[in-house]
C-alpha cells in the first residue's frame, strides 16, 4: 500500500484496513508497521472505538491473585490459610470465592490424637509424681517435739471430742492405714503401753468383712483374734456409696483404756498450740 505524504488522503480507506487487522488480532504496533502510520495520533484516531484484542491486555495483579485464591478454595483451603499464602484480606476472598463449595472439615487422625492426649496425661503425672517427691524429701526426719504437734492436731481433727456430761476417752477412728499408724507412733510417744489399746473394725455389712478384718489386724499387727467385735454400717441400697470394691476396707477403731485425763491433756496440748499462734481466739473450747 502506498504511504501519503501529509494528511492521509484516503483516510476512510486507511481506517478500514486498520480496523480489519485489529479484528483479526493485531496488535497497535503490528498495524503501525504494516500500514505504516508511525504518526501515534494518527494511529489512535484509526483505531477508534476499537477494542484491543484479549492477548494484548496486560494481566492485573488482582486477577491473578482471584484466580489463585479460586484455586486454593477448590483445593480445599480456608479463608486463613489463603490469606496468610496470598497476603490478602478476608474480605477481598470472601467477594473472589463466595460462590464456591465451603471446604469441608477434615477429621483429625484419632488415633495421633489419643496418642497426644496419652502422652499429655502421662506428662502431667510425671509432673505431679515429681511434685510429691519433691515435697517428699523437704520433711526429712521428725523430731519428738514435731512428731507430738503433729499428733496433738491429728488427734484434734480426727479423734473422738467429749460431749457435755459424757465420759471422756480417747478414740480415733480412720480408713487410712498411715494415719492409723502416725497415731500409734504418737501413743508410744506418749508412753501408752500395747495393752491399753483396742482395737475394732467398723465396716458396711455389705462388704467382705472377713477380708477386712484380716488387711487391719495386719496393719496393726496383732491377731484377728485379739480384735473386738466389728460394728456393722447397715447397706441402704438407695444411697450411691463411692466406698466399695476391692480396696474398701472400713475403718479401724483404736480406743485407749482408762484415758481420761489423756484426753483432757490432749485437749489442752490443742489450745496451747492454738494460743502460741498470733491473733487466736480461745473462747470456742469444748
Amino acid at each position: 500500500m502506498e504511504h501519503l505524504s501529509g494528511k492521509y488522503a484516503d483516510f476512510e480507506g486507511l481506517r478500514e484496513q486498520a480496523v480489519a487487522l485489529r479484528r483479526s488480532g493485531s496488535s497497535l504496533r503490528q498495524i503501525r508497521d504494516e500500514l505504516q502510520v508511525h504518526d501515534k495520533g494518527t494511529l489512535q484516531r484509526l483505531m477508534e472505538g476499537e477494542p484491543p484484542p484479549a492477548w494484548t491486555k496486560r494481566p492485573r495483579a488482582k486477577d491473578a491473585m482471584r484466580d489463585r485464591a479460586r484455586a486454593l478454595r477448590e483445593q480445599g483451603w480456608t479463608y486463613t490459610q489463603i490469606r496468610e499464602e496470598l497476603g490478602c484480606s478476608k474480605s477481598s476472598i470472601s467477594l473472589w470465592v463466595r460462590d464456591l463449595p465451603s471446604p469441608e472439615r477434615s477429621r483429625p487422625d484419632t488415633t495421633a490424637a489419643r496418642r497426644g492426649t496419652k502422652r499429655a496425661a502421662e506428662n502431667r503425672a510425671a509432673a505431679r509424681e515429681a511434685l510429691g517427691d519433691a515435697a517428699y524429701a523437704e520433711i526429712g526426719p521428725l523430731a519428738s517435739r514435731e512428731l507430738f504437734l503433729v499428733g496433738v492436731g491429728l488427734y484434734w481433727s480426727e479423734g473422738a471430742k467429749a460431749k457435755a456430761g459424757a465420759h471422756r476417752r480417747v478414740i480415733f477412728v480412720n480408713s487410712d492405714p498411715n494415719m492409723i499408724k502416725l497415731f500409734l507412733l504418737w501413743l508410744d510417744l506418749l508412753g501408752v503401753s500395747p495393752d491399753r489399746r483396742r482395737f475394732s473394725v467398723t465396716i458396711h455389712e455389705s462388704a467382705d468383712i472377713a477380708r477386712a478384718e484380716s488387711f487391719w489386724a495386719a496393719q496393726v499387727d496383732i491377731e484377728v483374734d485379739s480384735l473386738l467385735k466389728t460394728s456393722l454400717k447397715r447397706h441402704n441400697p438407695k444411697t450411691n456409696r463411692t466406698n466399695t470394691g476391692e480396696r474398701y476396707y472400713g475403718c479401724l477403731r483404736v480406743a485407749v483404756l482408762q484415758s481420761a485425763d489423756l484426753h483432757r491433756r490432749i485437749e489442752g496440748w490443742w489450745y496451747g498450740i492454738v494460743g502460741a499462734a498470733p491473733a487466736t481466739d480461745l473462747t470456742n473450747r469444748t
